[in-house]
């Protein structure tokens, strides 16, 4: 476990939070999400997650407090040199950065991680790896919550050093699938599908 993650378990309560970027995306996306995550974690992983919707910008440097950090949207991002140093210094010492396509941030995230590791690919994760293999176990990888193309999910990652810093659920839609059930009235067993493949995501986060 590294220090940025040392520091986090140290609270009295981890502290997870959105992503807030330029670039026009609705970044303020699933607002009730990651507190539905955290509470979920807390019953089911007996974490000690805050459930208040916390925010942080990327280029703050409030970002080193977050051990796991959460980005959403449909559209446009954009980071400035500043945010791309401050992200990828970040994710270097520690943290762990969650990107979840909500259809349409594809063509957007790409360009600007590569801004973060010019060095770097994303990859898609094999059905083995062991995100898909804590608590709850997912054979066939990134469960599909919402069908919107009819494109199977995908898992991806940006490996740094041996080290998975960025997990990107793509064609899935985790976070719709987190938020409060009457807002998409998704049918509980994919809620439920969608809420244990987060608790992964967040113990894989604060294990590595």
């Amino acid at each position: 476990m590294t220090g940025l993650q040392h520091i986090g378990l140290a609270q009295t309560q981890i502290q997870i939070a959105k992503l807030k970027y330029d670039g026009g995306g609705d970044w303020y996306g699933n607002k009730t999400a990651l507190p539905n995550l955290a509470a979920y974690c807390n019953q089911t992983l007996r974490t000690n997650l805050d459930t208040d919707d916390e925010i942080v910008e990327v280029g703050s440097p409030d970002l080193f407090l977050y051990p796991y950090i959460y980005l959403t949207g449909h559209g446009n991002v954009v980071f400035s040199p500043n945010d791309a140093e401050n992200l990828r210094n970040y994710l270097v010492a520690g943290g762990f950065l969650h990107i979840d396509d909500n259809y349409g941030l594809d063509q957007f995230i790409r360009l600007e991680m590569k801004k973060v590791f010019p060095e770097l690919d994303f990859v898609e994760l094999p059905f083995d790896h062991p995100i898909y293999r804590q608590k709850f176990k997912f054979p066939n990888g990134l469960p599909k919550i919402h069908e919107h193309d009819g494109q199977p999910a995908q898992g991806f990652g940006l490996i740094y050093e041996g080290r998975l810093v960025c997990f990107y659920s793509y064609e899935s839609d985790l976070g719709n699938g987190w938020e409060d059930q009457s807002i998409y009235n998704d049918p509980e067993s994919k809620r439920q599908e969608a809420l244990k493949m987060g608790a992964n995501i967040i113990s894989y986060a604060f294990s590595e």
